[in-house]
C-alpha cells in the first residue's frame, strides 16, 4: 500500500484539544518592512549575478523604495490587505498556482511518503483504525493541536486533507471538500488491479471497522479482481490537466461513469493495493520503493492502480469484535472509443514520465544529528552547507520552511546560497579559513523565513499587487536579476518523522534537482530526483558527491574544538 500527500511533515508536539479554538489566536502573517526586504534581496543576489547586473539592480531597488515611490504605494496596499485578511499571501498563490498548473500531477505535484504514525486512542485505550478515527477528529475538530517551539500551529490544512478531491477543469482545476457537508462520506475507495471498489469503513453503530473486518473486506476485493483491468480508468489521472479535463467531460456524459466518479471524489481517501514491482538488489531497494511511491512504475506495473486527484492512505491496526459485513461494491465504467483513445494516450505519457524520472536514495550512516549537536552545530545548517559544497557551482538553492505558526500559513523559502556560503565552498580546502563561516548566516535565514520575514514571498506579493492595481510593472520585477533570483536549480526540504518515512518529490523544473532529507541521531537519509532529459543533471552523481562532502566536512569538524 502507498500513500501520497500534498504536504510534508513538520516536527511538532501534539496537544489534545479542539484545534480551531486555537486558530483565531494565531497571529496574521506580517508584511516585512520594505527596506529590510530590499537590503536582504541585494545581499542574496551577490553570489548569483554578475557585478554589472548587481550594480544595475541596486539602482532599480533604490528607485523602487524611494520615499513616495511605487514601492511605498504597493507596501501600503499589502499592509492594508494584511489588516483585513487572515493571510495576505493566500490570494497570490505565491510559490505555485497549483490549480492553474496544467502539467500532470504525477511526479510534478504529488509528494510521496509514508504517513507519519499518529497514535490516537479511545478512552478504553484501544488504538482505532487510524484514518477513520482521524477523519472523525477532522470533522469534529478534535485533532490534537500541533506545537512547534512552544507555539500553536495552523491546523486548517487538516480540515481539507481527507474527503477532498481535485476536479479537472478546462482552464483551471477546482478543489471540493465533502468532510464538512451535512452527509460526510463514510467510505474509502480501494484500488486493486486497476479496478475500483467502494468500502464502507464504519459499522452501522458509527464505530470504525476493526483490523479483522478490514482484512476480510480487502481479501474480498482481491478475490473479486484477480486480473488487471484492460481499460484502466485510473491511468487517466496521470494525463496533463488539459487532456484529463477533456477526458473527464467525455466520461461524465454517461450516467454510470458520472456516478462512479462522484463516488471516488466523495470518498475519505483512496487505498491502493499494488501488485509487485520488479526485483531489486538490496542496494537499489530504497530507490525502487521511491519510484513505486512516486508513480507506480509505469502503465505495465501500478501507475493505473491510482487516482492521483485523491489523497491516498494506509490502514493501521485496531482491535474490536468482528460482525457480518456487506460485500464491497465494484465501480463500473462504460468505456467509449473516445475514452479508449485517452487511455492509450495516458499510458504512453505515463511511461514517458516514469522513464524520465531519475531518483536515487542514500542512507548516510557515518553519523547523524547527535554528532553535530555534540559540537553545538545546527544539523540543518550543517547539511545545507554540505549540499552547497556538493553543488559546488553555487546555483541558487532554497529550503522550504513552515509558516504554520501564522494563520493559514503554508511554506516559505530559506536561501542557503549566500555570500558567506559561496565563500565557504570556494575556500573549503584552505585549512586557514573558518569552518563555521556559514553558521549564523544560515540560521538567521531560517529564523527570517519562519518568522514571516521571507524575501521572495514579499517581493512576489508586491509584484502581484502591482498587477492587481493595474499599474505598470516596476522595473525591479522585470530585471534579469529578479528572474535569476527565482531560478532555483536545487530545492531541498528536511522531513522529520519518527516512522521511518521515505519522502519523495519531483523537481519543479526540467533543469532542477529536488532533494528531501531526514535525520536521526545516527544517520541521514537523502532522496534526490532529477530528469534524465536534462543531460547536465545526474541524481546518482549528486548523491555520491554529497556523501563525499559530508565525509570531508566531518573530517574538518573533527579538527575543530567543540563549541561550549
Amino acid at each position: 500500500m502507498v500513500l501520497q500527500t500534498l504536504d510534508r511533515s513538520v516536527s511538532a508536539s501534539l496537544v489534545t484539544g479542539r484545534y480551531f479554538t486555537h486558530q483565531t489566536g494565531l497571529p496574521s502573517l506580517p508584511v516585512p518592512p520594505l527596506q529590510q526586504t530590499c537590503e536582504h534581496y541585494l545581499s542574496l543576489l551577490e553570489p548569483i549575478v554578475e557585478m554589472e547586473e548587481l550594480k544595475r539592480t541596486k539602482e532599480l531597488v533604490e528607485e523602487f523604495q524611494k520615499a513616495g515611490g511605487v514601492g511605498e504605494r504597493l507596501q501600503r496596499s499589502l499592509e492594508m490587505k494584511a489588516r483585513n485578511t487572515d493571510n495576505w499571501s493566500t490570494g497570490y498563490a505565491l510559490h505555485f498556482d497549483y490549480d492553474s498548473n496544467r502539467v500532470p500531477l504525477v511526479v510534478h505535484s504529488n509528494v510521496g511518503a509514508v504517513f507519519p504514525q499518529m497514535d490516537f486512542k479511545d478512552k478504553d485505550g484501544q488504538t482505532r483504525f487510524v484514518f477513520n478515527d482521524r477523519s472523525c477528529m477532522f470533522y469534529s475538530e478534535t485533532l490534537p493541536v500541533e506545537y512547534i517551539g512552544g507555539k500553536p500551529m495552523c491546523m486548517k490544512q487538516y480540515s481539507q486533507m481527507l474527503s477532498s478531491c481535485r476536479i479537472p477543469g478546462l482552464e483551471k482545476d477546482s478543489l471540493v471538500f465533502h468532510g464538512k457537508s451535512s452527509n460526510p462520506p463514510k467510505h474509502i475507495i480501494v484500488v486493486h488491479n486497476s479496478q475500483f471498489f467502494v468500502l464502507d469503513v464504519y459499522n452501522s453503530d458509527g464505530t470504525p471497522l476493526t483490523v479483522d473486518q478490514l482484512y476480510i473486506q480487502l481479501e474480498r476485493i482481491c478475490n473479486s479482481s484477480p486480473e488487471i483491468n484492460a481499460e484502466p480508468v485510473g491511468i487517466l489521472t496521470t494525463l496533463d490537466r488539459d487532456s484529463w479535463s477533456k477526458a473527464y467531460i467525455s466520461l461524465i456524459k454517461d450516467k454510470i461513469n458520472k456516478d462512479s466518479l462522484s463516488t471516488i471524489e466523495r470518498s475519505i481517501c483512496t487505498v491502493c493495493l499494488d501488485g509487485p514491482m520488479p526485483q531489486a538488489s538490496d542496494e537499489m531497494y530504497n530507490t525502487y520503493a521511491g519510484l513505486q511511491i512516486m508513480h507506480g512504475g509505469g502503465s505495465q506495473w501500478n501507475s493505473a492502480n491510482r487516482w492521483f486527484d485523491k489523497t491516498l492512505q494506509k490502514p493501521e491496526k485496531i482491535l474490536s469484535p468482528v460482525v457480518p459485513l456487506p460485500k464491497p461494491q465494484k465501480l463500473h465504467f462504460n468505456i467509449t472509443p473516445d475514452i479508449k483513445k485517452y487511455i492509450k494516450e495516458a499510458k504512453q505519457s505515463m511511461d514517458t514520465i516514469a522513464q524520465n524520472l531519475d531518483l536515487r536514495v542514500m542512507v548516510f550512516s557515518h553519523y547523524g544529528k547527535k554528532v553535530l549537536k555534540d559540537h553545538k552545530i545546527s544539523p540543518d545548517a550543517f547539511i545545507q552547507m554540505a549540499i552547497q559544497l556538493a553543488y559546488y557551482r553555487c546555483c541558487p538553492s532554497y529550503e522550504a520552511a513552515s509558516l504554520r505558526t501564522f494563520r493559514d500559513g503554508r511554506v516559505a523559502a530559506i536561501y542557503s546560497t549566500t555570500s558567506a556560503s559561496a565563500a565557504f565552498v570556494k575556500a573549503f580546502d584552505d585549512p586557514k579559513k573558518k569552518l563555521f563561516i556559514w553558521k549564523t548566516n544560515v540560521i538567521f535565514s531560517i529564523y527570517q523565513a519562519i518568522s514571516g520575514q521571507e524575501v521572495e514571498g514579499h517581493l512576489i506579493g508586491l509584484s502581484m499587487q502591482a498587477a492587481e492595481e493595474e499599474i505598470s510593472m516596476p522595473d525591479v520585477f522585470t530585471d534579469i536579476s529578479f528572474h535569476k533570483f527565482l531560478d532555483y536549480r536545487l530545492s531541498t526540504s528536511q522531513v522529520t518523522s519518527k516512522s521511518g518515512c521515505l519522502p519523495c518529490a519531483g523537481p519543479a523544473l526540467l533543469e532542477s534537482y529536488d532533494m528531501c532529507y531526514s535525520l536521526t541521531n545516527v544517520d541521514i537519509t537523502f532522496v534526490v530526483t532529477a530528469y534524465h532529459t536534462c543531460k547536465e543533471n545526474n541524481a546518482a552523481q549528486l548523491i555520491q558527491v554529497l556523501e563525499n562532502a559530508l565525509l570531508d566536512m566531518r573530517a574538518l569538524l573533527a579538527q575543530s574544538p567543540r563549541t561550549n
